[in-house]
């Protein structure tokens, strides 16, 4: 006779893609990968406005956090993080393993922002 607790159907699922769900790491402790879906990826070209770099400039003659650069920074990794999630739950993905982002200067005022990572689907362990 099969076991009930030990079927498919009671065995717990993984959630759906989720910060929780996103790692730096090559696996995801508690579940194992049962797919690759392949990479995924969120990509934007950023610039900085005539008023923020005037705005940059004063804040360098003071030294310390340049908070107007910091902000572009960090809304650029934002956009490219939620576009990266987008791009694997299109796949059907639960889980993003092995994320990383990267930047490269196009030109002169203009950035390239780069989150990448590998999307998959798990599973929970089992007990």
């Amino acid at each position: 006779m099969a076991d009930p607790y030990n079927s498919p159907a009671a065995r717990p699922t993984a959630s759906p893609l989720n910060d929780t769900m996103v790692t730096t790491a090559l696996e995801l402790p508690g579940y194992r990968i049962v797919r690759n879906l392949g990479l995924v990826r969120g990509i934007t070209v950023r610039s900085r406005s005539i008023v923020g770099n005037f705005l940059g400039g004063l804040q360098t003659l003071f030294g310390g956090n340049i908070t107007i650069y910091t902000e572009l920074c960090e809304q650029a990794r934002h956009e490219t993080y939620r576009d990266m999630m987008q791009h694997a739950r299109q796949l059907g993905a639960n889980a993003i393993i092995a994320v990383r982002y990267d930047a490269t200067d196009v030109m002169a005022g203009l950035t390239e922002v780069l989150c990448y990572g590998t999307a998959v689907v798990v599973e929970p362990h089992d007990c």
